[in-house]
């Protein structure tokens, strides 16, 4: 079976919002072993629309369309479905009440408007999971050039979205196309090495896997949060699957080593946390380029709290030595870093001191270009500093910065094992 995606809204088009909806969709189209061959966007027309969706019938089995089904006037999808099946909208008295529930439930008064969401092309049906006011469908398409062929309508909301095609458009794709085996990804996050790198890495093992197919292994650059090597295996049941990702896995560490610092979701700071949490440490940081975005970063981490005792956002160079007890003079150096982590160490009270200073640009400063970056560490007894370059403008230097300051961390910390 093909399945294409076609995102709705013109907005897309004038790249007032990025369409990350596409793309999380012909992910889970590959995890269920759906072929997805084409994603098209197409502004708020409803004769561009029509003829996006019959071209999509053409050469596919099922359309995933994803927006307009709002209640205003742009929002025009159902419409166009109907169009396109050739039947009328009926009112569905079920949609109609669960809405007015959700606004009553709310206290909010219901516009009129917010009944169109209630019209269903004849013959369709809309999706069990509602979070919000627009429902889903699905369409099959009737008698005709398109019969036996499907049309999915989605919200444009991204978690709206997510649900429906989780809860519905999947397991009703699987359904049609006969697939019964399970496809499962896992995804390894690396720091500190190119995406070529990698690949030459582990070039060895790509190549056993082409000759002896149990899993496969592909490659994600995401920019500023390090590469990704994504495993992928299929087999008859969830079990077998897990089974081959962890067996894969455990190769691929073997291979590449410690510039994994996560999986599937688990950022830096993540790691650096479940870190000091396992070794009973606790963390201040003191910051100058980052202006606090380290801190942020580790707290936005559930459980943070356990470890971390604070941050200095130390950016005038007074603050670094009335506060941090910074020897008075250049504060773009190793001796300047060093100072900085043992500094806060003792002002917070924390077993770990991490600090950061540079030159975030664009003009030079101390007569250091932009991307000088100096990293400190006090832990234990040990009070070391690490130079280094950061590539990239004002913010790429801030964000690089503190990727690798907490990666520097993790290694430290991985090191007391």
């Amino acid at each position: 079976m093909r399945c294409e995606v076609v995102a709705v809204g013109t907005e897309l088009l004038l790249g007032q919002i990025v369409d990350t909806n596409s793309s999380w969709i012909g992910e889970q189209l590959a995890l269920a072993g759906i072929d997805s061959l084409f994603q098209t966007k197409v502004g708020d027309n409803f004769g561009r629309i029509a003829d996006t969706l019959r071209a999509a019938l053409d050469r596919s089995d099922a359309v995933v369309v994803c927006g307009g089904l709002g209640p205003t006037q742009d929002d025009i999808t159902r419409d166009v479905i109907a169009s396109v099946m050739g039947v009328e909208l009926v009112h569905d008295d079920d949609i109609e009440a669960r809405i007015r529930y959700m606004f009553g439930s709310r206290a909010r008064t219901m516009s009129v408007n917010n009944l169109r969401q209630a019209q269903v092309p004849l013959g369709a049906t809309t999706i069990a999971q509602m979070p919000g006011t627009a429902p889903g469908l699905v369409c099959p398409m009737p008698e005709g050039p398109y019969e036996g062929k499907v049309i999915y309508a989605v919200p444009g909301v991204p978690s709206e979205m997510r649900e429906m095609v989780a809860g519905t458009v999947i397991p009703d794709l699987k359904r049609r196309s006969g697939v019964t085996s399970v496809i499962k990804s896992r995804t390894l996050r690396t720091w500190g090495q190119s995406e070529s790198g990698l690949a030459e890495m582990l070039e060895g093992e790509i190549e056993r896997l082409d000759a002896e197919p149990s899993a496969t292994i592909a490659f994600l650059a995401s920019g500023i949060e390090g590469i990704k090597v994504r495993l992928t295996a299929k087999a008859a049941t969830e079990a077998e699957c897990d089974e081959r990702l962890a067996a894969e896995e455990a190769i691929v560490r073997d291979i590449i080593g410690d510039i994994v610092f996560g999986v599937d979701d688990e950022t830096m700071e993540h790691a650096v946390v479940a870190l000091l949490a396992e070794r009973g440490l606790t963390l201040a940081v003191a910051e100058s380029v980052t202006g606090g975005l380290i801190g942020s970063r580790i707290t936005n981490v559930p459980g943070a709290s356990k470890v971390f005792r604070g941050g200095v956002v130390a950016y005038a160079s007074e603050v670094k030595f009335e506060v941090l007890d910074v020897p008075e003079g250049p504060v773009v150096t190793e001796e300047a870093a060093m100072a900085m982590a043992d500094g806060v160490r003792r002002r917070l009270g924390a077993d770990v001191g991490l600090a950061v200073t540079g030159v975030a640009g664009p003009d030079p400063q101390e007569g250091l270009p932009p991307g000088t970056v100096f990293f400190g560490l006090a832990l234990g007894d040990t009070l070391e500093a690490r130079p280094v370059r950061m590539p990239g403008d004002r913010e790429r230097i801030r964000t690089f910065s503190t990727i690798g300051l907490l990666d520097w961390l993790r290694r430290r910390l991985l090191a007391l094992d």
